[in-house]
């Protein structure tokens, strides 16, 4: 990493310059629940979410360009291109669930969108749905409506950001699906290169930036089982923990459960034994 330079910190990732036009992004295994990074890494958590990103980069390209230049052999480090983000998260709702459904309850819609009465907690909605998110500094980010979205970024940009989102989200929806995997909702960070255009950039489809549910337990009505670190959220919720720092420390079990939920998710998704990754991460590029 001598080459490198360190200029950023995220609850996940590290961030490095390699020089004016390329970036390294180093995935850890650290997890964060509540917007609080916790003391127990999860083993390989960073590099299910960088050979995840890598395999979703490799097959959107004919959707969106993106960042990528290159995986590295640690299996958890991504060469990619400088972008210019944009400052909206990009998210995609197939599904009623999380913030969602709390906007739903409270409004009978979502960022603008109105919906159906009636719908229960994890429905599938009849068609997805384009909800922009502020970049929170610290603490959550906001879903912010169309208009407040377009305020930020410009009309015709908010237009083709959307468009860019929902058939990202429709390939990996139908990608998923027929590994036995819903996507219920996703974000993406998208981002403006040199000539304008608009690349794809960050992680891609990852349990950490989606709700992977197993369709065979999927029953609308309440939360599902999932694929990402709602394990962890459970446990903690379950302590009676105020949700401020520093948060709990996680026993062996909840650890375990963890990491085998994110490998499970690897290996549906891509279709590759998790350990043919770690010994050559390349793989996932084919």
């Amino acid at each position: 990493m001598s080459e490198a330079v360190h200029v950023g910190s995220g609850k996940v990732r590290e961030l490095y310059a390699l020089d004016d036009e390329r970036l390294l992004l180093v995935a850890s295994d650290r997890i964060s629940t509540f917007d609080v990074v916790l003391p127990t890494d999860i083993p390989d958590k960073g590099r299910v979410l960088t050979g995840l990103s890598a395999f979703w980069f490799a097959r959107t390209r004919h959707l969106c360009p993106n960042h990528l230049l290159a995986v590295r052999p640690d299996g958890r480090s991504l060469e990619c291109r400088r972008l210019e983000m944009l400052p909206i998260e990009c998210v995609v709702r197939g599904y009623l669930s999380g913030s969602g459904w709390k906007d739903y309850q409270a409004t009978g819609g979502i960022c603008g969108h109105a919906l159906a009465e009636g719908l229960l907690e994890s429905e599938r909605l009849p068609e997805p749905i384009f909800t922009p998110a502020t970049k929170a500094q610290t603490g959550h980010d906001e879903n912010i409506t169309h208009e407040q979205a377009a305020e930020l970024v410009g009309a015709e940009q908010f237009a083709e950001a959307e468009r860019i989102s929902l058939e990202l989200y429709r390939f990996g929806a139908a990608h998923a699906a027929a590994r036995g995997i819903i996507l219920a909702d996703t974000k993406f960070e998208l981002g403006v290169d040199d000539s304008g255009r608009l690349v794809l950039g960050d992680e891609a489809l990852t349990p950490d930036s989606s709700r992977f549910w197993p369709a065979d337990d999927y029953a609308p009505g309440g939360p599902q089982p999932s694929f990402d670190k709602q394990f962890v959220r459970d446990y903690c919720e379950s302590l009676g923990w105020d949700k401020t720092a520093p948060g709990p420390e996680l026993p062996d079990h909840v650890v375990a459960g963890t990491r085998a939920r994110y490998v499970e998710a690897f290996e549906r998704l891509t279709g590759s034994s998790f350990g043919d990754y770690l010994a050559e991460p390349e793989v996932v590029l084919r």
